[in-house]
């Protein structure tokens, strides 16, 4: 299941290095090519592929949803690889954006339904592992396949072709979560998806948990999410021309995001406090992108900058937004609440990624700066001030702590 999470990644990967490519071989505007961006697995695809994929997951099954979604993943990257009009390049990473924000929900939830109280962190931390090593990988392909032009950008997107292919394939044996069949036998099937999505904004523990989670994720995600696919640009405006320079940052970025996964919130998760490493990896942030804004442009700030905000990336908001929000929400609207966050995020990485391309041309990374910070700051403040209290017990007892008798997770009437 974390393989989605490699697949999202290895996506918006696959577009950042690429659409230089795109641009010169369709002869695009930065508009044309910042719309790109907004409808791809990066912002707009993505956000409605989870306001699809998690209602449908909660009402059909977890197994429904990573059984057919990534066969439209394996269409869109298939239409990309083939790509001859900017239209047919859009269609492809439309399609690929909806396949991966399903898939991303659904994966999220699987995990941590699946996992050990005591070890919860460390199963979600696979898809956040799997999440910097697409990149990684990523940007070493395109260092590699880099004096072949576009045909390597080509190649790419066909690489996640053959992953999607084996992940598909694999994924067919995988069982339905127990959680999810237990509590749909319990009450006589799943509810239907109108009533479900009523029941989800009318309850208020429902209410605080997705304001918490919006703060934590989505305004951090506005971030990383030009990062993400605009990063090139950005240290081009920071005084980095050289392409191979740029993907080799990337890739110490994301080298540094794996590691700090594993030793960090994997390992540290479900022992230290989760609220001071949440702040660590917060604040790492801030200062990793302080320095890129406002310090000289040299080799040790362009280093200091790839190793904290790649630790920072690992331990911070995705991790624990992925653990989260699997938590904090009952069973029968667990997938649902994670694709309404999901989409919330993406939509607001879409509308910035439409106009960053042009604002970056047009007032450069400092002029941008105060938006960038002001972002991770209230991110920071957010998730340290109002982490929740959840190491160490089973989604079953966060659920009976959090909406009191069962029945007040199913009705609006009764939810305090």
């Amino acid at each position: 299941m974390a393989m989605s999470n490699y697949i999202e990644a290895g996506s918006i990967i696959a577009i950042a290095t690429s659409l230089s490519a795109w641009q010169e071989r369709f002869g695009l505007d930065d508009l044309a090519v910042g719309l790109l961006a907004s409808l791809s697995a990066n912002a707009f695809g993505a956000a409605l592929g989870a306001a699809i994929g998690g209602p449908l997951c909660d009402r059909y099954g977890r197994k429904f949803i990573y059984t057919y979604d990534l066969l439209l993943y394996m269409l869109g990257v298939l239409l990309a690889v083939f790509a001859a009009s900017y239209w047919m390049l859009l269609v492809a990473f439309v399609l690929t954006g909806i396949a991966v924000g399903a898939g991303v929900t659904a994966s999220w939830t699987y995990i941590a339904e699946e996992a050990p109280p005591d070890k919860r962190a460390a199963h979600v931390g696979t898809a956040q592992l799997a999440w910097s090593i697409g990149p990684m990988v990523g940007y070493l392909l395109a260092v590699v396949v880099a004096p072949l032009g576009l045909l390597g950008s080509r190649l790419i997107f066909a690489h996640l072709f053959l992953v999607a292919a084996v992940a598909w394939w694999v994924r067919r044996g995988l069982p339905e979560s127990r959680i999810w069949r237990d509590r749909n036998a319990d009450r006589g099937g799943p509810p239907s998806t109108a009533g479900n999505l009523r029941a989800l904004f009318g309850v208020k523990a429902n209410l605080t948990a997705m304001l918490l989670l919006f703060g934590v994720y989505a305004l951090w995600n506005a971030v990383a999410g030009q990062a993400g696919i605009f990063q090139p640009r950005v240290y081009d405006a920071a005084g980095v021309a050289s392409e191979t320079e740029q993907y080799l940052l990337q890739v110490l970025v994301w080298g540094c995001t794996s590691a700090a996964t594993y030793f960090g919130f994997m390992l540290l998760a479900d022992r230290v406090s989760r609220r001071w490493l949440y702040f660590a990896g917060a604040a790492l942030g801030v200062l990793a992108w302080g320095a890129l804004i406002y310090a000289p442009p040299n080799t040790a700030t362009l280093l200091f900058f790839a190793i904290g905000w790649g630790v920072s990336s690992g331990i911070g908001a995705q991790a624990f937004y992925g653990l989260w929000t699997s938590e904090l929400f009952a069973t029968r609207y667990r997938a649902s609440a994670q694709g309404v966050l999901f989409l919330a995020a993406r939509v607001l990485v879409g509308l910035l990624s439409v106009w960053f391309p042009v604002l970056l041309t047009q007032i450069g990374l400092r002029g941008l700066g105060l938006l960038i910070l002001g972002l991770l700051v209230a991110a920071l403040a957010i998730g340290t001030i109002w982490a929740p209290r959840t190491r160490g017990k089973s989604l079953q007892q966060i659920e009976q702590e959090r909406y009191g008798n069962p029945k007040s997770s199913e009705s609006p009437a009764t939810a305090s």
